[in-house]
């Protein structure tokens, strides 16, 4: 079968979506599909078409960006040949560009279905609102053209306002995770790089460093984190300088920052390739999640640290409650309570037997070939 994957940013670019669609389409291709990634070609030193691990990548020239946005005037046309030669078309949202597409699926007779990953919510300012309206009239269109739409977990489904309007054409599958086996010595080379041998406990928060990540509710409750463990310290793995539509978010938290890093209880390691994240989880104690909004739907984090027998405490958001639910390896904290997350952090760091669920009953469930067969069953269906 051949399929055709459509997305705004794929790698270089790192996010739970493009880490999603990177694993669900090899996945396919390891299981004999044809899989193009349709994207934006956002960073120029990246080739406009290449194949990687067995995946077709066509990047689309960008000649403009409006906010987290990319203008992409090719896109159409190239879009237009893609659909016309491929079986499936496989939408991810949020996304500017899938009403066209989903559009040209229907006109050509191409079963269309759309994984819906998040809410999108911009900051705030005119021009974003804008933005934002213009990105939700066209995720409608798309979801009403799509032959079937798919989130991760009926938690997110249900309290997604997007979502219900949708609800009988709405079905869940469990997200792609995967990370390769870890190396000791690397496992301690991150370790005596960062300083933090002999350091505990050693918190993990990986992601973008942008606003709705909550990243200052992790800085709220530090204080009293840190007063119970002197020597705790974070490990910040994830793109932290020059974050798209960030960059004054990030100045207003350096201060604070900074003066953890001079004490030794703040470390930025920047964005980690998979090999490096498989050696970043096993020094932590602990992974937090303390996302703010619905732009942040399950948190693919959370299982990777999961699968190497690390806790987690996530904000009560729809869907990303679920990591912790499903396993029982973790706590949920009030979304934006700085003085709840630093609680439930530290009953998860007093009693860590309590939450060490099973690992390896973790991994067997989200792996990507799970998910690519359930996809393949609704391609199949589709079709």
């Amino acid at each position: 079968m051949k399929i055709l994957q459509v997305l705004t940013y794929y790698r270089p670019h790192t996010s739970g979506l493009t880490i999603y669609v990177e694993r669900l389409s090899k996945a396919l291709a390891g299981r004999g599909h044809q899989v193009t990634v349709l994207t934006s070609r956002f960073d120029e030193s990246t080739p406009e078409h290449e194949v990687v691990e067995g995946v077709r990548i066509v990047r689309v020239p960008v000649v403009a960006r409006i906010s987290k946005g990319v203008i992409m005037p090719s896109f159409g046309l190239v879009a237009t040949g893609e659909v016309r030669s491929h079986d499936v078309v496989h939408l991810h949202l949020p996304q500017f560009d899938a009403a066209g597409v989903a559009l040209r699926a229907r006109a050509f007779g191409k079963p269309a279905v759309l994984t819906y990953h998040c809410d999108l919510e911009l900051p705030a300012g005119l021009g974003n609102r804008v933005v934002n309206q213009v990105v939700h009239l066209m995720n409608s269109i798309a979801a009403k053209a799509a032959h079937r739409i798919i989130t991760y977990t009926p938690d997110f489904a249900t309290h997604s306002p997007f979502l219900r309007r949708y609800q009988p054409k709405v079905d869940t599958i469990l997200p792609p995770v995967e990370l390769p086996p870890h190396d000791e010595d690397a496992v301690r080379e991150l370790a005596r790089s960062t300083g933090i041998e002999g350091r505990r406990p050693v918190i993990g928060m990986a992601t973008r460093f942008a606003s709705e990540k909550g990243v200052e509710i992790l800085l709220g409750a530090l204080p009293r984190v840190i007063e119970r463990h002197p020597e705790a310290v974070v490990l910040f793995a994830g793109q932290y300088q020059d974050v798209m539509g960030e960059q004054r978010y990030f100045e207003r938290l350096a201060p604070t920052i900074d003066a953890l890093r001079a004490d030794g209880h703040w470390h930025f390691l920047g964005t980690l390739t998979p090999k490096q994240m498989a050696a970043y989880y096993p020094n932590l104690d602990l992974l937090v999640v303390p996302s703010l909004n619905s732009t942040e739907s399950f948190g693919l984090v959370q299982i990777e640290a999961m699968m190497n027998c690390v806790p987690v405490v996530a904000s009560n958001l729809p869907g990303v409650r679920q990591p912790a639910t499903i396993t029982g390896m973790g706590a949920i904290a009030a979304i934006g309570d700085a003085d709840d997350l630093a609680t439930k952090m530290l009953e998860v760091l007093d009693d860590p037997d309590r939450f060490a669920g099973d690992p390896p009953a973790v991994t067997r469930r989200f792996t990507p070939d799970n998910c690519a067969a359930s996809y393949e069953s609704l391609y199949d269906e589709l079709a």
